[in-house]
């Protein structure tokens, strides 16, 4: 059985801008209708087992595994979220993995051949991670974390010694970290965003986002989860920005708490998606009083917030007063969960966090816009709706699956993302065209347990020089090698590897650039033939004459050089007649070459 659906933008009346429209008329198909692809896949079936279990990789190759963490082990056995791993930051050859129980920090210089490096014990969930320099931030929601990060927890309604907020630590000493700061919010923070103004070297910024109840403010004072109507201070329907001065980052305070839900032209702060569903047949989500994740995008002066009802796209670039530009509503998302840019900034995927990341997801029953991706087109500060893309195999009742955590593949000329599915696995993509997504890689496990849920799977799947790294919840930390194919070639993976970060917190989206090389020229060259859009003989020639100016030496250097100078005026006439992606390559592939042959002149 098929899925058929359309998909309608309008105006509304009002304030509410732009509200997609996407009606799904389909009934649940039964576990007897897989089609014929889906049961080839090889990720259908697989055994199920904690340290043991059916494993599916395809383009990928899973080349070091770390258990979990000493220190965070759960007494009473695996799987449980009090001791779940997290999102993953890097700096450095580290990488930095967050866990509800604490943090561990990993040493990766060698992919092959990681070490744990420290394991720090500090309770509070969902310790999501974030590194500037010698500062690590760290998410804190949970009613037990405490000020200390004791592990007695806290009791009563109300304590001194609860903490709920993030958490600062100076890492100077990378081997003993140090609590330096702990700035309390209403909220306590789910996520959290570190926002680098270039024009403030004072300062950084950190946008919290709490998706709890509000404290009371007998415990913080200014505190209050009123509706809007009875507390015109309510905590509800803003994030948190704070100001961490570099010079002295315990003194960490909230600037703002701006009302980036409010509706445009009344004020009205609980201005977007009121809560329920969209008629007969669509998801229900809750009202926009929070984000659950934001991505910032300083390079374009943009961030996307995955918000409860509503994807968001604010305006960043006064970081303390961030500005709604546009939103968007989407009748198969149950809750908006998290945002990646593409590289030039004209398009953004949404996440959709059906079911919470605690329940199957993805079984041959649940449809594939259901859980998913959705992304959208932006032009002039306003987004479009561009298409889905879910991980294409079915897992089974004992597999919590749903879209979550990933970041771009810096691969030259393609939109191109890994993400993770929990226990989906991860799957790379490629979403340039955003019509037709298509997955290009994947690697999956069977079930942690055959006879019920254990919450486990992969939280956040990130590359990170050269490789991808996967936070397994209940499982450790997984790192992998892409291999290459006719759907990502060698050449391609090797001008990926030509992009190094000194840190990397995916939230706080870097641009990616590239050197003028012939490696990333020919993965150029690889993606005009793969469209059919370069002929195998002009490809052939300009291949020969890189080779040529690259080997070659004294006199001979020089005329291969102009050689392959005399190729550029036809590359950049077919760049003119070309449209689309293939006109941007022709026109890229023209300049990395020509940038090349200046370097060796």
């Amino acid at each position: 059985m098929t899925v058929s659906r359309f998909v309608e933008s309008r105006t509304r009346a009002g304030a509410r801008g732009r509200l997609l429209r996407a009606a799904t008329m389909a009934a649940l198909v039964s576990i007897a209708a897989v089609t014929s692809a889906q049961q080839a896949d090889p990720r259908v079936g697989l055994k199920p087992g904690e340290k043991n279990a059916g494993e599916a990789a395809w383009n990928i190759e899973l080349i070091s595994h770390m258990p979990m963490a000493p220190g965070v082990v759960e007494p009473t056995g695996p799987g449980g979220l009090n001791v779940a791993n997290s999102d993953l930051a890097f700096t450095g050859p580290n990488a930095l993995l967050g866990n509800f129980h604490g943090f561990n920090f990993y040493d990766v210089e060698d992919p092959r051949r990681p070490r744990l490096r420290v394991s720090v014990v500090c309770p509070g969930g969902q310790g999501d991670l974030s590194v500037y320099g010698n500062l690590l931030f760290m998410s804190v929601e949970q009613t037990r974390g405490r000020l200390d990060c004791g592990i007695e927890g806290v009791t009563g309604a109300v304590s001194a010694e609860r903490f709920r907020g993030v958490r600062i630590f100076d890492i100077s000493d990378i081997n003993k970290p140090k609590q330096i700061a702990a700035v309390q919010t209403c909220r306590g923070s789910h996520t959290h965003t570190l926002v680098v103004d270039p024009k403030d070297k004072a300062n950084i910024y950190v946008y919290g986002s709490g998706t709890s109840s509000a404290r009371s403010a007998e415990e913080l004072a200014g505190c209050s989860g009123l509706d809007p109507r009875e507390d015109a201070n309510t905590a509800l329907f803003s994030i948190d920005v704070i100001q961490v001065p570099l010079s002295a980052p315990q003194t960490a305070r909230i600037v703002n708490r701006p009302r980036i839900f409010a509706d445009e032209k009344t004020g009205a702060i609980a201005g977007l998606w009121a809560g329920g569903d969209h008629g007969p047949g669509t998801q229900r989500s809750s009202v926009t009083n929070q984000c659950h994740d934001i991505t910032v995008y300083v390079a374009i002066g943009l961030a996307a917030g995955a918000c409860s009802g509503n994807g968001i796209l604010l305006d960043i670039k006064d970081p303390v007063n961030p500005k709604r530009l546009d939103q968007v509503s989407d009748v198969n998302f149950a809750y908006w969960h998290s945002a990646s840019f593409n590289n030039d900034g004209t398009k953004v995927i949404f996440t959709d966090e059906w079911g919470g990341g605690t329940s199957p997801r993805c079984r041959a029953t649940d449809l594939k816009t259901w859980g998913a991706n959705a992304i959208f087109d932006i032009d002039d500060g306003k987004m479009r709706f561009g298409g889905y893309f879910k991980m294409p195999a079915p897992q089974t009742e004992q597999e919590n699956c749903v879209a979550h955590n990933g970041s771009l593949i810096p691969v030259p000329g393609r939109d191109i993302m890994v993400q993770a599915w929990y226990q989906g696995g991860l799957s790379v993509f490629d979403f340039t065209d955003a019509a037709n997504a298509h997955e290009i890689a994947f690697f999956d496990r069977g079930p942690f347990d055959a006879s019920k849920i254990v919450i486990a799977g992969y939280w956040s799947t990130y590359w990170y020089n050269g490789h991808i790294y996967g936070s397994e919840m209940a499982r450790g930390l997984d790192i992998f090698a892409l291999k290459p194919s006719e759907l990502l070639t060698q050449n391609e993976i090797d001008a990926a590897l030509l992009v190094k970060y000194d840190e990397l917190n995916v939230q706080a989206q870097p641009r990616m650039t590239w050197p003028a090389s012939f490696v990333v020229a020919r993965a150029y060259i690889d993606q005009l033939l793969r469209s059919k859009t370069m002929t195998a003989d002009r490809a052939n020639a300009l291949r020969t004459a890189m080779d040529r100016a690259d080997k070659a030496n004294g006199n001979e250097r020089r005329a291969a050089v102009d050689a392959l100078d005399k190729l550029m005026p036809q590359i950049e006439s077919d760049a003119i007649a070309a449209r689309g992606h293939d006109a941007q390559r022709l026109t890229a592939l023209a300049e990395t070459i020509k940038g090349r042959i200046a370097s060796l002149r």
